[in-house]
């Protein structure tokens, strides 16, 4: 579904990915890790166009990226992004938070697109918020109303950019419960995280990368389980995160 052939990008002079090739099956859920500033979550924006890249080939669900004539807009509304901050419109409450964009975007009736959106918000346990602001949610509830959201666009694939690293430890359970649950449905996801547990739970792939770079791109149990297959760089951050 999502093709990466020789990708590189620059801002201005840093380079910051390095000849990237990987791909993403249909129904994988494949994790991206790696030490920070090593290009991760570049990498995914890449994938929906947030961010650009200037030599390479990334093709999603038959879209080449690299065509100047390719339809983003169409694109993006078929590839679910989540973000650290939620990004949810906080003048909003949640039930407008859900239906907007598929008013907008896909043109949906304002009555089909509530339903739409009210399905989804029961599907992360937030049906008895829908009438709340964001600002009178916590972090979890915020992001789980995030999901939903993007959820409510019928999206091919799934992108989370660090979905938990903005919330307190206590939210982040109930903001994995509801990836774990997508994993297990068979979407296609595309995670950057720092949650190994969650990683080890649900992957079928692990991309690890560092400075700009896919250093390794394996199995999940290849990368858990067999240490001494890995790449130095690799050993040293699972040694780091695991031993805890």
């Amino acid at each position: 579904m999502i093709d990466f052939k020789n990708v590189s990008k620059w801002y201005g002079t840093f380079q910051v990915l390095t000849d990237c090739t990987t791909s993403i099956k249909k129904g994988e859920v494949v994790v991206i890790c790696g030490p920070s500033g090593s290009g991760k979550s570049t990498l995914i924006k890449t994938i929906n166009a947030l961010e650009p890249f200037q030599a390479g080939e990334i093709t999603v669900n038959g879209i080449s990226l690299h065509d100047p004539k390719a339809n983003l807009p169409q694109l993006r509304s078929k590839v679910g992004m989540v973000f650290q901050n939620f990004e949810l419109f906080p003048h909003l409450n949640v039930t407008e938070n859900l239906t907007l964009a598929q008013m907008k975007v896909l043109g949906r009736s304002a009555a089909e697109a509530k339903a739409h959106g009210l399905k989804y918000l029961e599907r992360v346990g937030l049906m008895e918020q829908k009438d709340k602001f964001p600002g009178q949610l916590s972090g979890g509830q915020q992001q789980r109303v995030a999901i939903a959201r993007a959820l409510t666009m019928d999206p091919i694939v799934m992108l989370f950019d660090e979905p938990t690293s903005a919330l307190d430890p206590e939210m982040v359970g109930e903001v994995l419960d509801v990836m774990v649950k997508l994993a297990q449905d068979g979407m296609t996801m595309c995670c950057v995280t720092h949650e190994m547990g969650f990683a080890r739970k649900v992957s079928h792939r692990v991309i690890f990368m560092d400075q700009g770079r896919i250093v390794e791109d394996c199995s999940r149990d290849d990368f858990f389980n067999r240490p001494e297959e890995r790449s130095q760089r690799a050993k040293d951050f699972l040694s780091k995160i695991l031993a805890h």
